[in-house]
């Protein structure tokens, strides 16, 4: 059986070239600017894919997390005044769609939450990835798997029974694993 799973226009997988992301992240800071910066020097550099990540900041920011204070680029706040702060809104996930098309490469992000996921609807990403700290989530597995659209699911913080049941709860078909060391 091949190993392979489509990803926008390609495929990934067994016999297959690379699929070469470029992790934008959050590191914009909020700022469509350097967002489409950043998606111009990853077509520059000739990858396949920019990859944002997208979470909902009052479901992933621990509570006990939520009013410490931190020094960011916009002064002495609160840590989900500043996760709010480095995350896009419809608007401007529209904006990223619309340059990532113009400039001709696929866009997508980590989905971190179910909501997260139900907001990404709204737009034609190629795959969804989940982050190897939400990999036991599987709430969040079922909702991504329910879309239909391929998954890829990180493994770097999992032990191998975590990630065992993360594939039982996706499935195998258009499923890609991915392993980063977290630490």
């Amino acid at each position: 059986m091949a190993r392979e799973v489509k990803i926008g226009r390609k495929i990934v997988g067994d016999g297959h070239p690379a699929y070469v992301v470029a992790e934008i992240g959050i590191n914009h800071n909020g700022d469509i600017k350097i967002a489409k910066a950043m998606i111009d020097a990853a077509v520059h550099a000739g990858v396949d894919a920019v990859k944002f990540q997208k979470r909902t900041p009052e479901i992933c920011t621990p509570p006990e997390q939520q009013k410490q204070m931190r020094e960011t680029p916009w002064g002495y706040i609160t840590y989900l005044d500043y996760r709010y702060k480095v995350e896009f809104n419809e608007e401007q996930y529209r904006e990223i769609d619309r340059h990532c098309k113009e400039k001709g490469i696929d866009w997508f992000v980590s989905v971190w939450d179910e909501q997260s996921v139900d907001f990404m609807e709204s737009f034609d990403t190629p795959v969804y990835k989940i982050p190897s700290a939400s990999l036991t989530d599987h709430g969040l597995l079922r909702r991504v798997r329910a879309t239909s659209r391929p998954i890829i699911l990180s493994t770097g913080m999992s032990t191998m029974k975590q990630i065992h049941r993360s594939v039982d709860v996706v499935g195998k078909q258009n499923l890609a694993l991915t392993h980063a060391t977290s630490t």
